[in-house]
């Protein structure tokens, strides 16, 4: 039998080696993740609950390098340099312009793509297959019908409608779409192209010079300033639509698209996968999987717009 002395120098002993044990045990890696958008903070809150969900919790193994260029893009080149010289170990990039930024800046850090627009065309990647490279992620692409679909759903609003203003980014995809769905309904589109936030309500007061009907916004850059921009689609008395979900929330009138958190999710998991020893190059790329139809009813009745019954029927939402 052991005595109390005899124990208590075994458990001290005990102590004394688990102790060794653990100090000779290396600690846990905490991982950088580098976050690179070309607008303002956004919150990240769906794509770290996706990631905590599977294992990675920020400021335990990972933390978050945030960068963003305020919608300077001329920012990008540095921003990116920056992540890469902190030796993060991915980089999310947020839109195409970010994408290429972070691609010129490395070719060994895994980039992750978030929203990417036509990422085959742009170079980015080889094929949605076979990414290649350094590069996979999620493309916000939906299938072309979507912009001949969204197109109609402003005729359905707006009576006889004959003529469109088309907002866009310069890197935007979808116009030939667009384009051909508008021959086939004898629509006019006017086509202003922005390359900054600066350049916003100037394009808004060259398709209202143009007495267009409506308005189409393509690309990236307007989310971090969505507020500014269904504003100025309010000042010019002119019914605007995108694809997120988003714009709505803001005060648009209409968004038909992709759901973002859905996105996020779906990129936090390519991170996780990162993280994990997965090489990009091996990891297909992903397009949307969800879509939601998004009415704003306030913006519709400011407007003296009456929607249809059979429309708001098939919204997924109807902001009141």
């Amino acid at each position: 039998m052991m005595n109390r002395r005899t124990f208590i120098g075994a458990l001290a002993g005990g102590l004394v080696i688990a102790r060794s044990v653990a100090e000779a045990q290396p600690a846990a890696k905490v991982y950088r993740i580098g976050y690179l958008s070309s607008g303002t903070a956004e919150p990240l809150r769906v794509l770290n609950e996706e990631l905590r969900d599977l294992g990675f919790v920020e400021g335990r193994n990972f933390v978050v390098e945030l960068r963003y260029a305020a919608g300077r893009l001329e920012r990008l080149p540095d921003l990116a340099a920056e992540l890469v010289g902190l030796r993060v170990d991915v980089i999310v990039a947020v839109s195409n312009p970010v994408i290429a930024a972070a691609k010129r800046a490395t070719t060994t850090i895994p980039i992750v793509m978030f929203t990417a627009a036509d990422p085959v065309g742009n170079g980015f990647i080889a094929s949605l297959a076979r990414p290649g490279g350094n590069i996979t992620g999620v493309t916000i692409d939906a299938s072309p019908e979507i912009f001949a679909k969204n197109l109609g759903l402003l005729t359905e609003i707006v009576p006889k409608l004959s003529r469109v203003g088309v907002i866009r980014q310069v890197e935007a995809i979808g116009l030939a779409e667009l384009a051909a769905a508008a021959r086939t309904r004898n629509i006019v589109l006017d086509v202003v192209d922005v390359r900054s936030p600066d350049d916003f309500e100037d394009a808004f007061v060259s398709v209202s010079g143009k007495r267009v009907g409506a308005v189409i916004l393509m690309g990236a850059l307007f989310f971090t300033r969505r507020q500014q921009v269904a504003d100025l689609a309010l000042k010019y008395r002119l019914p605007a639509m995108h694809l997120l979900k988003e714009y709505a929330q803001a005060g648009l009138l209409m968004t038909n698209g992709p759901n973002l958190p859905d996105l996020q999710r779906q990129t936090a998991r390519y991170v996780a996968k990162i993280l994990g020893g997965a090489k990009p190059a091996d990891l297909p790329v992903e397009q949307p999987t969800k879509f939601e139809l998004v009415i704003n009813m306030k913006t519709a009745k400011a407007l003296g717009l009456t929607i249809p019954q059979s429309l708001l029927l098939r919204a997924d939402e109807v902001i009141q």
